[in-house]
Order: structure tokens, then C-alpha cells, then sequence
């Protein structure tokens, strides 16, 4: 489904643009050996293509950071629009990740698991008192008719997408208007389509919470993957848990510690300049949908989305998957413990759940035997020519991908700024650059 027909549907989904997928794939190298000193590490493949891109049209704009423990190689082209007089695109140009939001709050939650203040398996109900008695749908395409559910929503659900929660995105039939009319859609289009989506839309994250709780499920907790709001839902977990809001849960314990001065729910005025306008595709053209002078992310949203709310700059990402790399240190400052980065990089499905990818459209591709863990997906098995066992990583609905390595000690982030996601193979071709870059030497 490609062109003006799919990027009318897309858009008239307001919520809908934010899917994602799993890790690129890549080729197969050995990890970089530690210097003694940091190294700098030559992808003149990787660098061709990021030119080649923006060279032929494909993509306004495009920033690639790829690193290991010890080097780490930034490569950029392009304007953060298409208006000859824009800003050149650099590390520190804002771009919407949309659900590569998911993985920073999957690891924000684990950082309360190693707290003590959350277990995997404890019942969410604990903290939102509203989940304590919940239904599932019985015929969910004709009705909203149900039956009590057997099994409560636990925290691992919330974090494996298992909790039978719907999406704008994936959710049909009655319970996709019941969403709608309760305003359960938390992710941002542009502020033409927020005037309406606000109206309807919760003010806080309590709100939200509380009104997904009066809602049936999709299918009963721990038995199914299912894209979902489940990150959000667990935003407010946190709060609970930690005694402060999302937010600042997140600046005080990862973005400050972390020194990620880029990122925001809510894009400064001042910054408004480093913002990308974003564009959906119809056919060969490229359509503005949020110009970054007036977009929809310089006003604060009506709660912070923790599944799609982000705005980052390549380089603020890169140190948040640069700490997990490093298994939950960077510059000295320890935000994790190894263990528990390695837990939430693990397959963290309930027993007898798979994950089976989601489409291309959506921001990715489905590879070989994935497991899911805190808010991405993780590769179960090295094949070569893709990543390595334990890769773990999400990405973004226009365009955006992340991931990290631990086989190979590499990880990687990639800005675009287009809808659908797959309008070229950008992931394959990444695929390739990274695959005969990875087998030179690092100098």
C-alpha cells in the first residue's frame, strides 16, 4: 500500500504514526578490540549512503551514528527541510523518534525493578487500582461484549506489548471507537490535528490511566503480542512507583545523568530552529505535515507519551544506547547495573508468546527468531548477514531506527523524517554499507 491512497490513510489515523520495528540487520564482524586510547573508525560505505540519499531526494535530511565501547562515527547530508535556505542536519538536530521513545521508557521502568520499587511480575493493579478487575473482549470485531479475565496485567506485560491493550494503529471495530471517543490516542501528527485530538484526550497521565482501566482487552494479559499503549500505561506506573512525575523521574535518573540536553517532550521556543519539518510521501512527492516552525511539538502535549513522545537529537540517543553498550555506564556515570541492562535487553515474552515482527510501513522488517524485552525487540540467535544474538532496539514511524549489539559491541542510530517508513529500503541498504564497513579495521 503505497502513495497518495496510503498516506491519506496513515494521516486520518492522527495517532497512528508511530509504529515501529525491531533492530537493522547487518552483516557479520568481529567486535572491535578495545584501544588504548578512543579510536576513530573509517564507514566510507556508510557515509555514501547517508550522501547518496539526500543526493538523490529520498530523504530531506539524514544523520547516522554508529559506535563501539570505544569509537563512535557521526555522518550527515542534507537540510532539516527541503527549503534550500534551511539548516544543514547535524548530530544535534531534533528529530521526532516517535516509538523509539518506547525503549527509554522499558529501561526507565527497569531502573525501578532494580530499585526494588517494581517487580517484573507484580500486578499492576498495585499501582493503578483501577486494573485490578479487568475483561476481555469475546467477539472483539462485532462488540464490545466480554468476560472477566483470568490473569491480572503485570508489569513484564506492559513492557513485552503481552497486556492485551489495543493501538489507534492496530485496533478495529468497537473498541477502536471507544478509544477514540475517550481519547485514547497519545502520540502527536501536527497541531492542525491536535486542535481536535486534545478535545478528547486525557490531561494527565492519572486520567489516561484510569480511563484505559474502564476499557476491555484484546486478549487475555500474558498470552498474546500485540502492539500496543502499553508503554504509556506504564508511564504512570512509574509515577506511582517512584513518587514523581514521568518526566522528571526520567531527567533526574537517565537524561541528566546521561548528559542528554537534547531532548525534550516539549521543543524550546529558542530550539525551534534545530527542529526537521517532517513529510509524509505521496507517491514521488514530498508533503509537509508538521513544518518545525510551527509544529505541534513547541506546545507541551496533554501528558507526556512514553510510547511516542520524544523529540532527540541523534547524538542524545546515541548516548542512551552508548550507556547501555557500556551496561549501564557512560563518562563515568552509572545509571544501571550490567545486570539489569542485560535483563531488559532479554527476551522478556510470558512463556509460550512469540513476536512475529510488525510491517514494514511502520518503521521496520521482521527478522529470524525475535524475542521482545523492555520496550524493543531483541534478536534470539547471530545468523550471518544479521544482527548478533541479544540485539535489542525499536524504531520510529517516520523513519528513525536504533539499536545495539552486544555480540558484535556495536550500536547504531538512524534520523530520517518522512512517512511510511518504507517508502525505500533504507534498512537494507543500511544493511549493506554497514556490512562491508564492519569487516575493515578500526584506525
Amino acid at each position: 500500500m503505497r502513495g497518495e491512497n496510503r498516506v491519506r490513510n496513515m494521516l486520518a489515523l492522527t495517532g497512528a504514526l508511530l509504529l515501529v520495528q525491531p533492530a537493522v540487520a547487518w552483516a557479520q564482524a568481529a567486535p572491535p578490540r578495545a584501544p588504548a586510547r578512543p579510536a576513530v573508525r573509517a564507514l566510507p560505505a556508510t557515509d555514501g549512503m547517508v550522501r547518496s540519499y539526500v543526493a538523490q531526494k529520498k530523504a530531506p535530511g539524514m544523520v547516522v551514528i554508529v559506535g563501539g565501547p570505544d569509537w563512535t562515527s557521526a555522518h550527515a547530508a542534507g537540510r532539516v527541510a527541503t527549503d534550500a535556505n534551511a539548516a544543514s542536519a547535524n548530530v544535534d538536530t531534533l528529530w521526532r523518534v516517535y516509538s523509539m521513545t518506547k525503549p527509554i521508557t522499558g529501561m526507565a521502568a527497569m531502573m525501578l525493578v532494580e530499585d526494588g520499587k517494581l517487580k517484573l511480575d507484580q500486578p499492576i493493579s498495585d499501582f493503578i487500582p483501577g486494573f485490578k478487575s479487568m475483561k476481555v473482549l469475546t467477539d472483539p470485531d462485532k462488540s464490545l461484549a466480554s468476560r472477566p479475565a483470568t490473569t491480572p496485567i503485570t508489569v513484564r506485560h506492559l513492557l513485552t506489548h503481552t497486556a492485551g491493550l489495543g493501538y489507534s494503529i492496530v485496533t478495529k471495530g468497537p473498541l477502536l471507537k471507544e478509544y477514540e471517543r475517550l481519547g485514547i490516542v497519545p502520540a502527536a501528527v501536527n497541531a492542525q490535528a491536535e486542535v481536535a485530538m486534545a478535545q478528547a484526550r486525557p490531561k494527565s497521565l492519572e486520567e489516561f490511566a484510569n480511563r484505559v482501566a474502564t476499557l476491555p482487552l484484546i486478549a487475555e494479559p500474558g498470552t498474546k503480542w500485540s502492539y500496543s499503549i502499553g508503554l504509556d500505561v506504564l508511564g504512570r506506573v512509574i509515577e506511582v512507583a517512584s513518587g514523581m512525575s514521568f518526566e522528571r523521574f526520567l531527567q533526574t535518573r537517565m537524561f541528566g545523568p546521561l548528559g542528554m540536553t537534547s531532548t525534550y517532550w516539549t521543543v524550546p521556543a529558542a530550539q525551534k530552529g534545530r527542529l526537521v519539518t517532517n513529510y509524509a510521501w505521496a507517491g514521488d512527492n514530498l508533503v509537509p505535515v508538521d513544518p518545525g516552525a510551527t509544529s505541534v511539538w513547541l506546545s507541551p502535549p496533554s501528558f507526556p507519551y512514553g510510547g511516542a513522545g520524544l523529540v532527540m537529537s541523534a547524538a542524545d540517543y546515541d548516548r542512551f544506547l552508548h550507556m547501555l553498550q557500556n551496561g549501564g555506564t557512560l563518562n563515568g556515570k552509572r545509571v544501571m547495573k550490567p545486570a539489569t541492562v542485560a535483563l531488559g535487553m532479554s527476551n522478556l515474552l510470558p512463556a509460550g508468546v512469540t513476536f512475529g515482527g510488525v510491517d514494514g510501513a511502520t518503521g521496520g522488517q521482521a527478522g529470524p527468531k525475535m524475542g521482545f524485552g523492555a520496550g524493543g525487540s531483541v534478536y534470539l540467535e547471530t545468523l550471518p548477514g544479521r544482527p548478533g544474538k541479544g540485539t535489542y532496539g525499536w524504531g520510529g514511524a517516520a523513519g528513525t531506527v536504533a539499536f545495539v549489539d552486544p555480540v558484535r559491541q556495536v550500536r547504531g542510530t538512524l534520523m530520517v523524517n518522512y512517512f511510511p517508513a518504507d517508502k525505500w529500503p533504507l534498512r537494507d541498504d543500511l544493511v549493506k554499507a554497514l556490512a562491508s564497513d564492519l569487516a575493515g579495521p578500526v584506525r
